[in-house]
């Protein structure tokens, strides 16, 4: 009978622990809710998630560029050349001595020589061929007069030279080479309108259409 008393005993110590450490554990949890302490467990074991919003890109889309200008090509020009006529210096006639008895002829008339300058053929080239790219962007325009020398045969006998510039070293640079490489497109000069040898001046316009 001791011994039960003894053993009963024993059991109700183990129990007593038992309900002892439930309770001193309810007691812990109560006082983590109160003091916060879960809380801050709850948020070391998975932190809030944090929404961040950026803001979309708006981009410029720049709108697509014009369609290139469309270029006329334009005729040379050639100044006007004064048609040079040549009158020979009349012989001069004798005063009438006598009405009665001598007959006075009329003054023969001068014959005048027309001559014309060389001109451009159906074939000669254009100025926008030649117009120098760099002289297009800078937007560089004028007329260069250059003097030619052609022969019958539409050549040039001579290298052309620049009688008045177009106010842009390279727009004077390609008009002579575009009066150079014309060489055999000219219409020969004309005196009394036989073909012969003779200079003129050929005016090459430069001009952003």
């Amino acid at each position: 009978m001791a011994a039960y008393i003894e053993q009963d005993s024993g059991f109700f110590t183990r129990r007593g622990v038992v309900v002892g450490a439930i309770l001193l554990l309810h007691m812990l949890i109560v006082w983590a809710l109160v003091s916060g302490l879960a809380h801050h467990m709850i948020e070391a074991i998975a932190p809030p998630v944090q929404a961040v919003f950026q803001p979309e890109e708006v981009k410029n889309t720049p709108p697509p560029p014009p369609p290139p200008p469309t270029f006329e090509r334009p005729p040379v020009e050639i100044p006007p050349t004064d048609t040079i006529v040549e009158v020979p210096v009349a012989a001069a006639t004798t005063a009438i001595t006598n009405t009665t008895t001598q007959h006075v002829a009329a003054p023969v008339a001068a014959h005048a020589v027309v001559k014309r300058g060389p001109g451009t053929g159906k074939n000669f080239p254009h100025s926008e061929d030649y117009y120098p790219p760099s002289s297009k962007r800078l937007e560089e325009q004028g007329m260069a007069v250059i003097n030619v020398c052609v022969g019958p045969d539409g050549k040039l006998t001579s290298a052309p030279t620049l009688d008045k510039t177009s106010g842009f070293p390279k727009l004077d640079e390609a008009a002579i080479k575009l009066t150079t490489d014309a060489s055999g497109k000219y219409t020969a000069p004309t005196e009394d309108g036989k073909p012969v040898s003779a200079c003129g001046k050929l005016g090459i316009r430069f001009q952003i259409r």
